[in-house]
């Protein structure tokens, strides 16, 4: 029986010939990614453990993205511990103020992970890393305890369902309205313990961000993980970066899916998940009479330069409405200065916006955006559960950048289409 392309990057790494779903396999992992919240859990219980060295400095990665620069006395605390357990064991990969940004941007953005790796990180969302053709899935802090000790980790070989994409996007639908259409289709456990794998003519017509944006929401169907075949696109990303070789895999022709479900991306339209599950998803058009209070673009799942042109596009020149507040959050600061450049930040900065460091804080109700009783926002960010962004009575619409930025000047959620 042939193999999924994650099935094969698994084999590889538990150094067997071939494996089926259901399996349990050993694997040696190729990068271990903790955060300011995740790792001072994995830190104790590393030392709980016994454990006294890493398994590889080169292969592990913190980065302090959540509550940095630091919101209180507790994280200002956890990033302490952070940092002096990256000193103590020289991690090479660790990220602070001023030279971190929000993690599932930084690592492809550096080249820290690339293709055919296999990573674990502490955060639901490391399944970003699949659109660079890599098996990247999260795990908790044991794990990450564990798997920075030993440079491995055991996994349940997952069955996969195949995204067949055709066609392409017309103007201003992106990865984001995809992946939300996908879930709005499945369900939030739809994928539950499978490999979303993407393929067809259509992966051609997608940008590098908007299969990052793809594979970081693949969690929210309950999958394993997302993960794209490795193209000229993503071998155009990956040159220059890092100092280690990719591994291109590929499904093999007659590897078995537990479904196939066609995708014709030119019939997409801006799309918004409304309160409180990412699979409960509208036509943007739909949510004309919402009347909202906040705005955040950026997260893990669209604060990549595309995002911020996006924005950009549609702020340019104009003005956010008033009693609306506009939260602009570049994922990375390399991302943060390109605005910079570019005069996206300017822009912004005229439309009424405030554009903060890189951080994950308004996205988990952290800080830096929270909302109070009732408030509505529309986000670009991967979950709207209750009381993800503040309040249990507030409300979180999930959205692309250009129906965020088109809501924020309207005042309403907004079909950016039409602005």
């Amino acid at each position: 029986m042939g193999m999924t392309l994650t099935q094969k990057i698994l084999a590889a790494h538990a150094g067997l010939d071939s494996v089926v779903p259901g399996q349990l396999v050993e694997v040696k992992l190729d990068m271990v990614l903790g955060n300011d919240i995740t790792t001072p859990v994995a830190i104790n219980e590393f030392h709980k453990a016994g454990f006294t060295e890493v398994f590889d400095k080169d292969k592990v990665s913190i980065v302090l993205d959540h509550f940095v620069p630091n919101k209180d006395i507790k994280s200002a605390t956890q990033s302490k511990q952070c940092r002096d357990f990256a000193c103590e064991h020289c991690i090479t990969h660790f990220y602070d103020v001023g030279k971190m940004g929000i993690e599932h941007a930084l690592l492809p953005e550096q080249g820290i992970v690339t293709a055919g790796d296999t990573v674990i990180g502490a955060d639901s969302h490391t399944c970003t890393y699949g659109a660079l053709g890599a098996f990247s899935t999260g795990g908790g802090s044991t794990d990450m305890a564990a798997a920075m000790a030993t440079g491995k980790l055991w996994f349940k070989v997952p069955a996969a369902i195949r995204f067949e994409l055709v066609g392409k996007f017309n103007p201003r639908v992106s990865g984001k309205d995809l992946i939300l259409s996908i879930i709005g289709q499945i369900g939030v456990d739809g994928a539950l313990y499978q490999s979303m794998e993407f393929t067809g003519p259509g992966v051609a017509n997608l940008t590098i961000d908007d299969r990052l944006c793809v594979c970081n929401m693949a969690i929210e169907a309950g999958a394993k993980n997302g993960i794209f075949p490795v193209d000229d696109v993503t071998i155009a990303y990956m040159e220059g970066r890092g100092k280690r070789a990719p591994q291109i895999f590929k499904a093999d022709e007659d590897a078995e899916y537990a479904k196939t479900i066609t995708i014709d991306l030119s019939t997409l339209v801006p799309t918004v998940s409304f309160p409180h599950l990412p699979e409960n998803t509208h036509p943007a058009s739909e949510g004309k009479d919402i009347k909202i209070d906040q705005v955040v673009i950026g997260s893990c799942t669209n604060g990549r330069i595309e995002d911020m042109e996006m924005a950009y596009e549609i702020l340019n020149g104009n003005t956010i409405a008033d009693g609306v507040r506009g939260i602009i959050i570049p994922g990375t600061m390399e991302i943060y200065k390109e605005c910079i450049n570019r005069g996206y930040t300017t822009a912004f900065i005229d439309a009424g916006c405030v554009v903060s460091t890189p951080t994950c804080g308004p996205c988990l109700g952290g800080y830096m955006g929270i909302l109070a009783a009732g408030e509505r926002c529309v986000s670009t960010t991967n979950r709207n559960f209750v009381g993800r962004m503040g309040h249990i009575t507030s409300e979180v619409y999930l959205a692309s950048p250009a129906t965020a930025a088109a809501s924020a000047i309207t005042g309403y959620i907004t079909d950016p289409t039409t602005v």
